[in-house]
């Protein structure tokens, strides 16, 4: 994957949003854009222990996990088993996007095709095992996590396959 500029259209979008709402808030109270500013970098101070060790990690795992081995087994060589075994991954994979997009870059970086890293996180955002176990099942109740995840149990693999038949890298 080529490197990506800092300022590329998803950080312009945010900031130009960032500063509209500064402005509406502005508007509404002249004190509001301050606490927002706050609230928004408390939040900084809270997710930065949990990213920098997050990323790191991504990156160590580029380095020691060999690309032939990633390849092998998640490149486009490796057609639908990549996906399945993406798809399961995906599953057990454990915490939020600030574990598991740094582990999928890696993924990409190591050799990982498209197709296994759209199964992956399609897996890992339907049947993610800490969100089941903390929010869906003692809020909803086991019955609808069975329903829900008979209804949506292929969808990974699906949307693995049709980016494998359908898009070229």
């Amino acid at each position: 994957m080529p490197p990506r500029s800092a300022l590329d259209p998803s950080t312009l979008v945010l900031a130009a949003l960032a500063l509209i709402l500064a402005v509406v808030a502005y508007i509404k109270d002249p004190g509001l854009p301050a606490i927002g500013a706050r609230n928004g970098l408390s939040l900084l101070w809270f997710i930065l222990p949990r990213l920098v060790p997050a990323l790191i990690l991504a990156g160590l795992m580029q380095v020691l996990i060999p690309q032939e081995i990633v390849s092998r087994y998640f490149g486009r060589e490796a057609g639908l088993k990549a996906i399945v075994i993406a798809s399961f991954a995906g599953v057990l994979t454990p915490g939020g996007p600030m574990v598991t997009v740094p582990f999928m870059v890696a993924l990409a970086h190591s050799g990982a095709a498209l197709p296994a890293l759209v199964a992956y996180m399609t897996s890992w955002s339907l049947f993610g095992m800490q969100r089941i176990i903390a929010w869906e099942a003692p809020l909803m109740g086991w019955h609808f996590v069975g329903v829900r995840g008979l209804a949506s149990f292929f969808v990974p693999v699906v949307a693995g396959w049709l980016v494998l038949t359908f898009y070229s890298e």
